[in-house]
């Protein structure tokens, strides 16, 4: 709840300083009802270790706020914020420890800050936007009841990583409605790593409230995480985070 409300709190006053100069502003908040799957494994020395998600429904709050200004050569921004969780059970020899079906926890708080440029905006209802996500992501991992470790019975690891992503969003108006039709796409692959993270939405805005314009969203994501560490013997993750998601959003 911290970390939400600080997130908050930063788009807060971001809108509130900018909001002399730019064009647009958006903000939403919602929850994201994500199911996660796969895998984490690793190999090195003939033991090998496997750690399978339980498939457990996780419902996530999701922060996001669009700036929008009009001066040409500087870029907009678009800002992020959401949390994965995915609960499982590991068995097998790990680089750090040993695991007989323990239960796993992985947890990734993303940040995500995006400059983009507005390629076309609301022209001829049509909006396509083109820029780069740097994803933010602190990384935490747990595993109980294992061995190998100095001291104890759990393991406990944590890391922040920045990953940069092409980031693609469009968007049509349908004339003589309140509906809009949107989808953007973060996507980077480099040697057997791919990292995505799509969405899908349709949204209804109500234009009849002057100066702050409310609005309604529902849509679907995706996230992909595929991964493989060959510098640490041979660590893998094939990791999907999906489900449908729901908010409130405002236009100033």
């Amino acid at each position: 709840m911290r970390k939400i409300l600080t997130a908050l709190t930063c788009i807060a006053l971001l809108t509130t300083v900018a909001s002399a100069d730019i064009a647009r502003v958006e903000m939403g908040v919602g929850a994201w009802m994500q199911t996660p799957s796969g895998k984490i494994s690793y190999t090195k020395s003939g033991g090998t270790g496997s750690d399978i998600s339980k498939k457990n429904q996780e419902t996530q709050p999701y922060v996001w706020a669009l700036l929008k200004h009009p001066v040409p050569v500087i870029p907009n921004l678009r800002l992020e914020y959401v949390s994965l969780e995915n609960i499982g059970n590991a068995t097998g020899t790990f680089k750090e420890f040993t695991a007989s079906g323990g239960k796993t926890s992985l947890k990734m708080t993303q940040f995500d800050i995006i400059p983009y440029y507005n390629i076309l905006d609301n022209t001829a209802w049509l909006t396509l936007d083109l820029g780069l996500d740097l994803k933010v992501t602190e990384i935490k991992y747990e595993a109980a009841n294992v061995t190998g470790i100095p001291v104890g019975t759990d393991y406990s690891d944590s890391t922040t990583v920045v990953i940069p992503l092409l980031y693609v969003r469009g968007r049509v108006e349908i004339p003589a409605t309140n509906i809009g039709l949107e989808a953007d796409v973060k996507y980077v692959s480099y040697d057997s790593n791919t990292i995505y993270d799509v969405r899908a939405k349709v949204d209804y805005t109500l234009y009849f409230i002057p100066v702050i314009q409310p609005a309604i969203e529902v849509g679907y994501r995706i996230q992909k995480i595929k991964l493989n560490d060959s510098s640490a013997g041979d660590a893998k993750a094939d990791l999907d985070f999906s489900g449908f998601y729901a908010g409130l959003m405002i236009r100033f």
